[in-house]
């Protein structure tokens, strides 16, 4: 696998750069991964619905044919677009997931971060209260009643830090993930935040989800730069996904 780190680019570019690669590749091609971080951008999925950007402002929305729902890419987040060709590697999409979110985890580890998986949810979560914990969460899984909170039931919504008993209980967001497969080849993927300004996560449903904390490296007090943080989730990425 060809690791390109391409530093900060305009999404836009970027995204129709990986659709023209997926278009032209060939049975030979080999397989890149583009490591890269964003001007501030909303981008929104397939599943993507418009009430879930509840105050983008000056901020662009990009319509995308990723999975999934709104997002937010900004300065201090490593995006990692692994371009791979799931045929020649010998694994299907669920398996590549899987490995998208192994290679966080794993990266996470190397700074003494635990990261964890919630069923139906994909992406990578740790625990609030102490993300260096070691111990595992309770099998959690997401449904329409499990995301359930005080705003969804036709009250005012709270952002005050109340205490909610959903699956997202206890956790932030640290990573989210959103693919697409044309051919057989993958394209988007993966974002790990890093250091960054957390305040335009607040203006959407993270992924779909109301009320969703996200989190930062930053935030829970690890002090790395975007770089190291690059070349970490990178090594996982190219180990994990090259056949």
């Amino acid at each position: 696998m060809r690791v390109r780190p391409i530093g900060q680019v305009e999404y836009l570019p970027t995204y129709q750069a990986m659709q023209e690669f997926t278009a032209a590749r060939a049975a030979d091609t080999p397989d890149e991964l583009w490591l890269c971080e964003h001007p501030p951008v909303f981008t929104q999925g397939l599943a993507g619905r418009a009430e879930h950007v509840r105050d983008a402002g000056a901020i662009p929305v990009v319509a995308t044919n990723r999975g999934g729902q709104v997002t937010y890419h900004g300065p201090g987040q490593v995006v990692a677009y692994p371009l791979v060709d799931l045929r020649r590697a010998g694994y299907f999409v669920k398996e590549y997931v899987y490995r998208l979110e192994e290679a966080v985890i794993r990266t996470l580890a190397t700074f003494e971060v635990t990261g964890h998986r919630i069923g139906g949810a994909p992406g990578i979560y740790v625990r609030l209260d102490d993300p260096f914990s070691h111990a595992k969460l309770q099998p959690r899984l997401v449904t329409p009643d499990s995301i359930r909170g005080p705003w969804m039931a036709g009250q005012a919504r709270h952002d005050s830090g109340d205490a909610r008993d959903d699956a997202f209980a206890g956790l932030g967001k640290i990573a989210a993930l959103g693919i697409k497969v044309s051919r057989h080849c993958t394209y988007h993927g993966v974002a790990l935040n890093v250091a960054m300004d957390l305040e335009p996560f607040g203006r959407i449903d993270p992924c779909g989800y109301p009320g969703l904390e996200t989190v930062d490296l930053s935030t829970i007090g690890v002090a790395v730069s975007w770089q190291e943080a690059a070349q970490a989730l990178g090594h996982q990425l190219d180990a994990l996904l090259s056949p």
